[in-house]
């Protein structure tokens, strides 16, 4: 067994246990859902970083399950950016011209308890990609191929390195963009197999990070962040605005500086997408423009990241600006 494999093992699913490591007292276990839809699922690695006694804690805020889950409210919707609108087979989606996306697991390193796909229908019995590769060789017009899920780094190395051959034998896809957290609660995924199955591709490979606060950065996920950089694979990132995370000037500046610095690209900051349940972490459009010109002020032009919402059947992710 892969050695990351143990180390995921080690992750926290049972809130009763959460709880008791974090040392919460009466009143916070109070605000704790104990029977949530979406289960609980926290790396140890992200676990130890966080401060006990508290539920105000920036990476304890996009895990713990909290009773503020349970609020209905009529805007948030199950299927938030319409996904099954979009399914061409059982784990491909085409929304956008030029690339398609594959949904390669259902799995995770983690749970962000504001996953807009949390409530999707993962096929799970069938692990091959036979009828979603036919329909992209059949389609001359997709040039990019998006590797998501769940995370694709939660496949083997040997499911990887098979999906790559097959991919490669489609003449009109030229650039694998993977979609990813795993490096950020289980660096130790970035083995010496999956970067040299990186470094044998002839394909022009993009690896998207999913980092919303500078906590989740330390020397370990940076290190293996840089081994993916030295595999000439541009390495960008992606965040979501969260309230009560990341919805202030100075922990997005030290969050945009610390990727520049590290010579990762701040892509994309997001507004959220309003999956049923996450109404607690909704920030103001007019908050996330603000930071922005803010941001604009201090960071280098590329340490700046659009920032956009999905809106189900545009053609392309809309950035958001001043009216």
């Amino acid at each position: 067994m892969q050695p990351w494999r143990e180390i995921q093992k080690r992750n926290f699913t049972d809130i009763e246990k959460l709880i008791s490591f974090l040392e919460l007292d009466e009143s916070m276990v109070s605000k704790v859902l104990k029977h949530p839809k979406f289960p609980l699922n926290l790396p140890e690695r992200l676990a130890q970083k966080i401060q006990k006694k508290t539920l105000n804690n920036p990476i304890l805020r996009q895990f713990l399950p909290l009773v503020d889950e349970t609020k209905i409210e009529k805007e948030f919707l199950a299927d938030p950016v319409s996904d099954l609108c979009f399914l061409k087979q059982k784990k491909l989606l085409h929304k956008y011209t030029g690339r398609a996306l594959l949904l390669c697991s259902s799995a995770c390193a983690m749970h962000c308890r504001f996953c807009f796909r949390q409530n999707f229908p993962y096929e799970t019995e069938e692990k091959l990609f036979t009828k979603e590769l036919e329909e992209i060789r059949q389609d001359p017009s997709i040039s990019e191929l998006i590797l998501s899920g769940g995370d694709p780094l939660s496949l083997s190395n040997r499911s990887l390195q098979e999906l790559f051959l097959h991919i490669k034998t489609i003449p009109h896809i030229k650039r694998l963009r993977f979609h990813s957290r795993f490096p950020i609660g289980i660096p130790e995924r970035i083995d010496e197999e999956f970067l040299a199955i990186l470094q044998t591709s002839p394909l022009q490979i993009y690896f998207i990070l999913h980092c919303n606060h500078p906590q989740e950065l330390d020397a370990d996920v940076c290190l293996a962040l840089k081994k993916i950089q030295r595999t000439a694979v541009p390495v960008l990132n992606q965040a979501v605005l969260l309230k009560g995370v990341n919805d202030d000037l100075p922990t997005l500046h030290s969050l945009f500086s610390t990727l520049i610095n590290e010579g990762i690209l701040p892509y994309y900051l997001h507004q959220l997408d309003k999956v049923q349940g996450s109404s607690h972490f909704e920030v103001e459009e007019k908050v996330g423009l603000a930071l922005i010109a803010e941001l604009k002020k201090s960071l280098p032009g590329y340490g700046v990241p659009r920032y956009v919402r999905e809106i189900a059947g545009e053609e392309s992710k809309t950035e958001l600006h001043p009216v």
